[in-house]
């Protein structure tokens, strides 16, 4: 039985679907959206706003057009799927047990989807209160 030494090397898959490398190439073009996405999101809220005026009224004003309202779902979506994408190399990169590691999958992947659903419909849903 052949033991595995560099634990900081994953094996490439030998034949298959070119999903890890999509993954990568993922990784990458998300995390330089999501910078973008967060800076802009920082300014906005914290240095162009005074943070004392951040309230209901300020979000509900700023949700009032489809513009704010696609920008915080295209950084509520990246976010968790740049995240999730993560944590799922780490789990396959550390976890040998088939079933832990299927175990961990599952429940990784419904969070996040249960996350997205309902970000998704605070966003989509909401509605000004008078």
């Amino acid at each position: 039985m052949e033991t595995r030494t560099d634990w900081g090397r994953r094996e490439p898959p030998l034949e298959g679907s070119n999903f890890e490398l999509y993954g990568w190439f993922f990784m990458r073009i998300s995390g330089l959206l999501l910078v973008l996405l967060a800076v802009t999101h920082m300014f906005i809220m914290h240095v162009f706003n005074d943070t004392l005026n951040l309230d209901y009224e300020f979000v509900a004003a700023r949700w009032d057009t489809p513009y704010w309202r696609t920008f915080d779902w295209l950084l509520l979506t990246l976010s968790l799927l740049h995240g999730t994408n993560g944590v799922r190399v780490v789990l396959h990169d550390n976890l040998s047990d088939l079933t832990i590691r299927k175990l961990a999958l599952g429940a990784l992947y419904s969070t996040s989807l249960i996350f997205f659903i309902l970000g998704t419909y605070v966003i989509v849903a909401f509605v000004r209160q008078a």
